[in-house]
């Protein structure tokens, strides 16, 4: 896992895992690897290093990996606990993904049993399916049988992702009902006795979905399906200083990976994340109105703008200056969903960014020096 590009989380953090794991041996919901409190621990991470023993051998601090509310991942930990299914909700870019891989790495050592939904995601994926030689050759039997992420996770007694639940069709969506609420899955094709043969889940068998606020007109949950979930609700993150190190800290894992230095001055990120915030909320740190545009300024878009400014910086370091990369990347983003978009990041350079200049500020008068880039690209749109 070494070279991957994207390993998965147990593979990242598998010395802390395996560390939380000998340090707290209090009580374990069945199936689980951690306890709770430590899960809760694994993701938030320790404010001092933890001991699990005598010496410096045994002591460990935990890294935060998800920045966000305690209080949400201790519910999101329970939920889980209790065997009800989690669905957690929010806008795009604001990290369920990575807190459901987060949260399925702790408890089962594996996140690797997902469902990525979209319109072509069949009923099929989600319960089992048939190699089709052996099934041709011998009919249905067990070892023809090829089994889903989720049969795979019942037989486990695992935690199965489903990402973006609400892009797959209603039918799809359906076949999930009986699975949480039951835990067990039928096989028709493979009969016992007078009955299909049953696939039983074994304890610590449990759901996590994840579903965008902006596509709930996609395919809209049934109300049976929403009963089997507790929704925890993923906001942006509140706070600008824990928004700007996660964006740094991200951002500079992109860039070294590539065996090249983040060489973006901290101000210059400041100022992106800054901007960010503005045009996602609506209004400035100061209060002032800011027009939003249509695509979401999530912290995900904000990390990958931030790391293709430090690679541009890396590769090209002696083209041009970071600060002066930003209006360009900014509009990259403002215009994925909607091309009319371009006036309101001009507004906000004429609005937010003059004021700031006004007032003195060093940095946002040379961004304001910068506005010609954002006006010709909205002279040529019109």
């Amino acid at each position: 896992m070494s070279n991957a590009q994207s390993p998965p989380a147990e593979s990242v953090w598998a010395e802390e895992l395996a560390f939380l794991q000998k340090f707290d041996d209090g009580p374990r919901p069945p199936g689980w690897r951690l306890t709770p409190r430590a899960v809760v621990t694994f993701i938030c991470g320790s404010n001092e290093p933890l001991k699990a023993g005598k010496g410096k051998a045994n002591e460990l601090q935990i890294t935060q990996k998800f920045v966000g509310p305690k209080d949400l991942i201790e519910r999101s930990v329970i939920t889980l606990a209790g065997e009800r299914g989690l669905l957690l909700v929010g806008e795009p870019g604001t990290a369920k993904s990575m807190l459901s891989e987060l949260l399925a790495a702790a408890i089962s050592g594996t996140s690797a049993l997902t469902i990525q939904g979209s319109a072509g995601t069949t009923e099929d994926q989600l319960r089992y399916g048939w190699n089709y030689a052996m099934l041709m050759a011998n009919g249905p039997t067990p070892e023809a049988l090829v089994p889903s992420p989720v049969m795979t996770g019942m037989r486990a007694g695992a935690i199965v992702r489903v990402e973006e639940v609400t892009r797959c069709l209603p039918e799809v969506q359906d076949a999930l009902i009986s699975i949480i609420s039951d835990r067990r899955l039928a096989v028709p094709e493979l009969a016992e006795g007078e009955g299909a043969r049953i696939e039983f889940a074994e304890p610590g068998f449990n759901v996590i979905a994840t579903a965008n606020l902006r596509d709930r007109g996609v395919s809209e949950m049934s109300a049976a399906l929403k009963r089997r979930f507790n929704f925890e609700i993923v906001h942006p993150i509140a706070d600008l200083a824990h928004e700007k190190a996660l964006v740094l800290r991200r951002a500079k894992s992109v860039v070294t990976r590539t065996g090249v230095g983040f060489n973006v001055d901290e101000a210059v990120l400041e100022a992106i994340v800054t901007a960010f915030r503005d045009l996602r909320s609506g209004r400035s740190a100061e209060g002032w109105a800011v027009e939003r545009p249509s695509t979401v300024m999530s912290t995900a878009e904000c990390v990958a703008v931030a790391s293709d400014i430090g690679l541009q910086n890396a590769y090209f370091a002696s083209d041009r200056d970071p600060l002066s990369l930003v209006p360009s990347y900014l509009l990259g983003v403002v215009l994925k969903d909607n091309p009319v978009d371009r006036s309101k990041l001009l507004a906000y350079w004429d609005s937010t960014v003059k004021r700031r200049a006004d007032s003195g500020a060093r940095l946002w008068k040379r961004l304001l020096e910068l506005r010609n880039v954002v006006e010709q690209a909205h002279a040529e749109a019109f």
